[in-house]
């Protein structure tokens, strides 16, 4: 099965595509990863990519494009995957549509105020990497697991969130409309936790845990 995912920041779409991919037997491809994984391995498409990268520009559609193709094209994409962080414009999405076939496409759907609550509450340890959430703290300003003091990142700052999120909807919102249309699109709510969230995704796939 050919996955595409799709959510704001802070919808849980990381954990949700791991869990999926782990139910199905799945790689998941997240364009960050392969983008990096190109480079390091030196192929003709990565050293493209670092490049321009080198250079402080963004990478253009067409090198992350040949990056996504030549990795769909790899042995343990055969049985399907989920695509995480791809494609993020139409024009992406019509490129995809010339070398691979998208069986569904799943949108978390979370209100932008929960997301917003969600992150800004977000503490992190800089030294062991442990996550914490303000609700759950109770005033604790240390980390349970090593004791170091917990910070907020700034990509958590509540007025950060809302511009990563106006960002979010201006790009995806085309895509929505273009897979709807495809009628590819499955809108799962997001906000009903962890388990109910992962089983919701499940019967959208028609796969239910």
């Amino acid at each position: 099965m050919n996955i595409i995912f799709l959510g704001p920041p802070g919808a849980g779409k990381g954990t949700q595509a791991q869990k999926i991919c782990d139910a199905l037997n799945i790689p998941q491809i997240s364009t960050g990863d392969i983008l990096r994984r190109a480079m390091k391995e030196g192929t003709e498409t990565g050293l493209k990519a670092k490049s321009y990268i080198d250079a402080g520009q963004l990478v253009p559609d067409g090198v992350i494009i040949d990056i996504v193709k030549e990795r769909l094209a790899m042995a343990d994409c055969a049985g399907g995957y989920i695509l995480d962080g791809f494609p993020r414009t139409v024009p992406q999405a019509e490129a995809l549509d010339t070398f691979a076939t998208i069986d569904s496409v799943i949108e978390l759907d979370v209100a932008d105020q929960v997301l917003v609550d969600r992150l800004s509450g977000r503490r992190v340890c800089l030294k062991c990497g442990a996550t914490y959430h303000l609700s759950m703290l109770n005033g604790e300003t240390r980390c349970a697991k090593c004791g170091e003091e917990l910070i907020q990142r700034n990509d958590d700052k509540a007025e950060t969130v809302l511009n990563r999120l106006e960002v979010y909807h201006a790009q995806t919102a085309p895509l929505i409309g273009y897979y709807e249309k495809k009628g590819l699109l499955k809108k799962v709510d997001g906000a009903q936790g962890l388990d109910l969230t992962f089983a919701a995704i499940m019967k959208a796939l028609g796969a239910e845990a």
